[in-house]
């Protein structure tokens, strides 16, 4: 008895709710001339604190065309924003900044689906050395990391040099597929000098100063390569939780792109490699906490509205919206 009555006081709260709301929105049309939609775009300026309230007002929707909207294709967007501007009764003439604030924020609705799809298919391929694509990949990556050091063989435990666990890196992708390995060939080309950098501070040992006579040397302790693959993981469930919302729709005027997800990564093995050292770890044995409460840092960052994960090298071509 005592289930059933508090079943249905949340019911009752819940139906009390909606229709409190929809007569509030009802109330509010009235009193502005606007509609939800219009509401929200001339009040938010552009970027995550538009678009997320677009994409939970069409989500919520009881209109099966607002609700499709979320799901239409990219080229098709044009003609859903006609098709809402109709439904809506709002004359394009009059209103045209509602039409292209619209459309740019159901752009980065669009565009952040297919990025996960695109992202999912590159971390689904598994590494294949008898793919030449995947083998002239991963050199190019040597090449970029090692640029004077040839590489006696394909098998070769000169991979440890850059990170990678034992003579066949192939083994290593097995978690992230081609998407960790793009991703650390992206990091070495674009921001070649930092890679470098980081790769050559986790070999080497760094010197704390205890006073004028006494050093202490404590190694960086972490393997480059293998660290980009766990920071590919770290960012592709940060894409696939919804979490990258808000710095995709601030950072990418309309549809997120590869390139964007790309250049987060970049951002994220900088800020690991500061939080690393920060952390001053005993061993690699505790990598596990210190990736974990990075992760929890990130998403605090990304809880803000006006959060935005911007690499910090000058190669970037990464087109920033004001905010």
């Amino acid at each position: 008895m005592k289930h059933f009555l508090r079943v249905l006081s949340q019911f009752l709260v819940f139906l009390y709710c909606k229709i409190l709301w929809r007569g509030l929105k009802f109330v509010i049309r009235k009193l502005t001339g606007r509609c939800e939609l219009q509401r929200i775009c001339y009040n938010n300026k552009p970027g995550a604190r538009r678009t997320l309230k677009i994409e939970s007002s069409l989500r919520f929707s009881k209109n099966e065309l607002l609700q499709s909207a979320l799901s239409v294709q990219h080229d098709r967007v044009e003609k859903t924003i006609d098709d809402i501007m109709a439904l809506k009764k709002i004359n394009p003439d009059t209103n045209p900044q509602l039409g292209i604030s619209l459309q740019a924020s159901l752009l980065q609705v669009v565009g952040y689906r297919a990025l996960l799809v695109e992202v999912e298919k590159l971390r689904r391929e598994a590494y294949d050395c008898e793919n030449q694509e995947h083998e002239d990949t991963l050199l190019k990556l040597w090449k970029e990391l090692r640029p004077d050091c040839p590489l006696t063989g394909r098998i070769s435990k000169q991979w440890c040099e850059i990170g990678f666990q034992g003579s066949d890196p192939k083994t290593d992708f097995r978690g992230m597929g081609l998407l960790g390995l793009s991703n650390l060939l992206y990091f070495a080309e674009h921001d070649k000098v930092t890679a470098l950098q980081m790769l050559n501070d986790s070999l080497q040992p760094k010197h704390n100063e205890m006073d004028s006579a006494e050093w202490d040397q404590k190694a960086i302790g972490y393997s480059f390569a293998i660290v980009g693959i766990n920071i590919t993981d770290l960012a592709f469930s940060l894409l696939l939780s919804g979490a990258l919302k808000t710095h995709l729709y601030n950072v990418a005027p309309e549809m997120p792109r590869l390139q964007h997800f790309q250049q987060t990564f970049c951002y994220l093995m900088q800020e690991f490699h500061g939080f690393w050292v920060e952390e001053d770890p005993s061993d690699i044995m505790e990598f596990n906490r210190v990736r974990s409460k990075f992760q929890r840092k990130i998403v605090k960052q990304l809880q803000r509205p006006d959060a935005a994960l911007c690499p910090h090298f000058s190669a970037s071509d990464l087109h920033l919206v004001t905010l």
